[in-house]
């Protein structure tokens, strides 16, 4: 990864790699083209790679050069872990409310707000040992098979979580495998979302700066232990948030250097 962010920051740029879960970000001075799903950010073009994607090379053309953009699969690690039955095969009464919550998600990520609330860098929820990386292989009491669609930080029950930038609020309710739950539109298809928490600082509708204390972590919903689960959703597509904070703040400081 360290090696495809400094490939990133070399410009004019005619060739780079990038991984399955991860996001490819690349600046453009007036143009661009590409037939891939993309947001952009200012002069930020943004691409996620589904963490499904098969190796393929793909093409864009940032103003009138052409880029060849090779996508690798990387070996995620795997993993085996124990949790409440309920929450591996849930109760009937359970699967109706399990059904609408993931209705209700897919309605916000599939969203996009036409303006961006991003105009500074992305900072970290809160500081600690991350616990588990995205996309580990999971198998949940030797039978339900997934993958770490986030990154976890080691965090007591009450330790205050802060917005990892300025957005919007669109959700912040307790849900089935989620446990509490906090979802942040910063703008143009780009969500961030914080699970498993203990208590809500802010609602629905409100408007929300980088750094504010936005809940308390907790272990509700599908967990092992208390900590904060932070992911990503760009265009629908869940990325990898550490390296999506990482390519970004590198081209956005790229940028601003450059003015």
């Amino acid at each position: 990864m360290r090696k495809l962010l400094l490939i990133l920051v070399a410009w004019p740029l005619l060739a780079a790699t990038i991984y399955n879960g991860q996001t490819f970000i690349i600046p453009f001075d007036k143009t661009y083209k590409t037939f891939m799903t993309h947001t952009t950010v200012g002069n930020l073009l943004i691409i996620p790679i589904p963490y499904d994607a098969k190796p393929a090379t793909r093409w864009l053309r940032i103003d009138g050069k052409a880029v060849r953009l090779v996508i690798k699969r990387k070996r995620y690690p795997k993993a085996r872990l124990r949790v409440d039955p309920s929450k591996v095969h849930p109760p009937k009464l359970a699967r109706k409310r399990i059904a609408a919550e993931y209705k209700e998600a897919k309605k916000i990520y599939t969203h996009v707000t036409p303006k961006s609330y991003i105009t500074r860098p992305f900072a970290l929820p809160l500081y600690s040992e991350i616990t588990d990386t995205f996309g580990t292989a999971r198998i949940f009491n030797g039978s339900l098979a997934s993958y770490h669609s986030g990154t976890d930080f080691r965090a007591r029950i009450g330790t205050p979580v802060r917005a990892v930038n300025d957005g919007k609020v669109v959700l912040a309710k307790k849900r089935y495998y989620a446990g509490g739950s906090v979802i942040i539109d910063h703008g143009r298809g780009i969500y961030s979302c914080y699970y498993h928490l203990s208590r809500f600082k802010v609602k629905p509708g409100e408007m929300i700066k980088r750094g504010e204390v936005i809940a308390l972590s907790g272990k509700s919903g599908r967990v092992t232990g208390p900590h904060l689960h932070l992911s990503f959703k760009v265009r629908g597509i869940t990325v990898d948030p550490l390296q999506f904070i990482e390519a970004f703040n590198r081209a956005f400081e790229h940028i601003q250097y450059n003015k």
